[in-house]
């Protein structure tokens, strides 16, 4: 049995896409690994569902962090045996580049984002420089890489000569939620809680929309902020706040809501080009999407007419905007009707067969 061991600097605790694609592998006859860290007192609760390592590691952000992280994992892999190592993104494709070499083995680099490009690096530049340095070192050197959309596609095989295929981030087809309690007043939004995310926007439309109710489900870097925000503006009983789920929690959460969104800031290319998990997650709870003027996210609304997409990104535009989606009972027919269309095109069932293809051919 063909060893793949897929590498990772988080907890793999709501990494879906990982687990996701460990599935596929595991049910294609692979023994899989993944291999992340331990984060912080709540990723010693979880267990994942799959044969995982994890380093403890005295730093968690920071240079030192992502320097030890890869020593860490360069070391473990030369010391285990594996026939295919995957690569999540460029904080780890230091030390598997090394290893796939050392070894000869195979490697394989998933490029969740355009990791240069990520808010967080936009306005420092010498650590921006550092991570661009890295990726133009080890990345046209990889043979066999995939991202999560064509723009990053397109993007990366113009500038390194790729042949980078597309995996989309698609969730598992989901038959229709009959049965379902919809809340006829409630956004959602579900994923990280960090710069960017458009969260502040939709908090302060609650002050118009005096109806609304607005989930956030998922932890991050500016929880805390938030939180803050909605005390000082009195909105403790329309801002309900969730901790990070399971993909199976979700499923219960995500088709009760009315929208929902996916509103991220254009703070550089990771975010301009994003199409999210989150999304196909919405997709396939049959809830319509309110989504950024960005190429991706747009794309998929606009094809299938599923929802709507925010051209102004002003307080009043976007409350009345979020107002008419939950209120048209017209347009929401239409939405809804269009979402099993494109819950059938984009699903996680198809897309599994594209990774199935790329690591037959590996093995």
């Amino acid at each position: 049995m063909k060893k793949v061991f897929i590498a990772v600097t988080n907890d793999l605790i709501t990494d879906f896409r990982i687990q996701k694609i460990a599935t596929t592998l595991k049910k294609s006859g692979f023994f899989v690994l993944l291999i992340g860290r331990y984060k912080n007192t709540e990723s010693y609760k979880y267990t994942p569902d799959f044969n995982c390592f994890r380093f403890r590691l005295l730093f968690n952000t920071g240079p030192l962090f992502y320097f030890l992280y890869n020593v860490r994992l360069l070391n473990y892999l030369i010391f285990n045996k594996f026939d295919i190592i995957v690569s999540n993104d460029l904080d780890t494709l230091p030390a598997c580049f090394l290893a796939a070499k050392i070894k000869n083995k195979a490697l394989v680099y998933d490029s969740h984002e355009l990791f240069t490009e990520v808010p967080e690096l936009v306005n420092r530049k010498f650590v921006k420089y550092i991570w661009t340095v890295l990726e133009k070192i080890f990345l046209p050197r990889v043979s066999t890489s995939y991202t999560v959309c064509e723009s990053i596609s397109t993007y990366y095989n113009r500038k390194y000569a790729r042949n980078m295929q597309v995996i989309l981030n698609a969730a598992p087809f989901l038959s229709e939620n009959i049965g379902v309690k919809r809340y006829s007043n409630v956004i959602l939004y579900q994923g990280a809680v960090n710069i960017a995310r458009g969260l502040e926007l939709i908090i302060d439309t609650l002050e118009i929309n005096r109806n609304l109710i607005f989930w956030i489900v998922g932890q991050g870097d500016i929880l805390s902020q938030l939180k803050s925000r909605v005390i000082m503006k009195k909105l403790r009983d329309r801002v309900l706040f969730f901790n990070r789920q399971t993909p199976e929690q979700l499923r219960f959460i995500t088709p009760k809501a009315s929208v929902g969104v996916s509103v991220e800031a254009n703070t550089g290319l990771s975010y301009y080009y994003a199409l999210p998990n989150k999304l196909f997650d919405y997709i396939q709870a049959r809830i319509p999407v309110l989504v950024s003027n960005f190429p991706e996210m747009a794309g998929v609304v606009t094809k299938y007419q599923i929802g709507m997409v925010l051209t102004d990104r002003s307080i009043n535009s976007t409350a009345r905007i979020l107002n008419y989606m939950v209120t048209n009972t017209e347009a929401r027919n239409i939405w809804l009707t269009n979402l099993n269309k494109a819950a059938n095109d984009m699903n996680w069932e198809n897309e599994e067969k594209k990774i199935q293809a790329i690591f037959t051919n590996l093995s």
